[in-house]
């Protein structure tokens, strides 16, 4: 079973944060990874912006957004 739960590190122990659905004893392994905080007083669309870039192909988004407005979704109407 793999479960990813928010927890907080205070004077040596990890503590959840969330209620753990497992057998009292049971043994496990960790991965830490870091929740980076937000800047005071940041601007959210400053801080994400480019977040997207390089991960899809804005041309070939376009042209497919465009052809499927070619198609015909809707019956016609019928007066």
């Amino acid at each position: 079973m793999v479960t990813t739960i928010r927890a907080r590190y205070t004077k040596g122990v990890i503590e959840p944060l969330e209620e753990l659905q497992m057998e009292e004893g049971k043994e496990v392994t960790i991965t830490i990874s870091e929740i980076a905080e937000e800047p005071k007083g940041a601007d959210p669309l400053d801080v994400t912006f480019g977040g997207w870039a390089g991960l899809i192909d804005a041309e070939e988004l376009k042209k497919n957004i465009y052809s499927d407005r070619l198609i015909r979704a809707r019956a016609g109407v019928k007066l």
